[in-house]
């Protein structure tokens, strides 16, 4: 098998985090300081999924365009994560598959399915207690999870966000980097610790309450992950959970008032 050296590696993994989840924390930081000296955080307001256009077709063209290239980075964490092997007549190489490896794939639908639901109850209920409780200290932004005009395309627009978020987050904040984390030699525990306070970066732009929650979500996430060594449950989970706010949010958050 061919090896990189931990130098390239800790190269590949500061592009991939460049062109994604670390620019992501970066601009997330930045947000955060710019709602903090305009005013308290309790009066700010954090909006998931915004409008691009005031045309129709061309708002859903930009929604589309958004979810495919945010995509990319996933695409090559895959390559990078391909392996080549000799074969077993020692002749030339075969590739051992990146989706296999981690886990991303249909292997055990029901297990996953059943696993993702039960993840998604386990941390969405105390989130919502955990939002409240920021929004009372003050230190959590009003989140609005859709901006989204009512078009037919809306809810169908924002399963796919849901998903896209999902497969991101996961496949490159546990999958790939605790796999890239174990060749630089780190422990299990510094692993996990490095790919929540991740998680929690990037989402600071919402206050310090989502990110000590997402915090959390990484540790746990990351931990049932290096158990079991499959990510799908964990794209399920995060996708019934964002699912749930964004589409529950677009049909019934004007009518009840919520994010206001």
């Amino acid at each position: 098998m061919l090896v990189p050296s931990r130098s390239r590696l800790r190269i590949e993994v500061l592009i991939v985090l460049g062109l994604s989840l670390g620019q992501s924390a970066v601009y997330s930081v930045v947000q955060l300081l710019d709602k903090m000296t305009r005013a308290p955080l309790a009066q700010g307001t954090s909006t998931l999924n915004r409008s691009q256009s005031t045309r129709e077709y061309f708002n859903l063209a930009y929604q589309l365009l958004e979810v495919f290239f945010a995509l990319v980075p996933v695409i090559l964490v895959f390559y990078f994560l391909t392996e080549q092997r000799r074969t077993n007549t020692g002749t030339g190489y075969g590739s051992v598959s990146a989706f296999g490896k981690l886990g991303f794939n249909f292997a055990r639908p029901g297990r996953d399915m059943l696993q993702g639901f039960g993840l998604a109850v386990v941390i969405g209920v105390p989130s919502l207690g955990l939002y409240a409780v920021g929004r009372s200290l003050g230190i959590t932004t009003a989140i609005i999870p859709s901006a989204l005009d009512p078009y037919w395309w809306t809810v169908p627009v924002l399963v796919l966000s849901a998903v896209r978020h999902a497969i991101v987050e996961e496949v490159i904040v546990v999958g790939y980097l605790l796999d890239r984390f174990g060749k630089f030699g780190w422990s299990v525990p510094l692993s996990i610790f490095a790919s929540s306070m991740l998680r929690g970066s990037y989402h600071l732009y919402q206050g310090f309450g989502p990110f000590i929650g997402n915090a959390v979500m990484g540790v746990v996430f990351a931990w049932i992950y290096t158990r079991r060594r499959r990510v799908m449950p964990l794209v399920i989970a995060h996708a019934l959970l964002n699912i749930v706010a964004f589409v529950g949010f677009s049909l019934f958050g004007r009518v009840v008032g919520l994010g206001n």
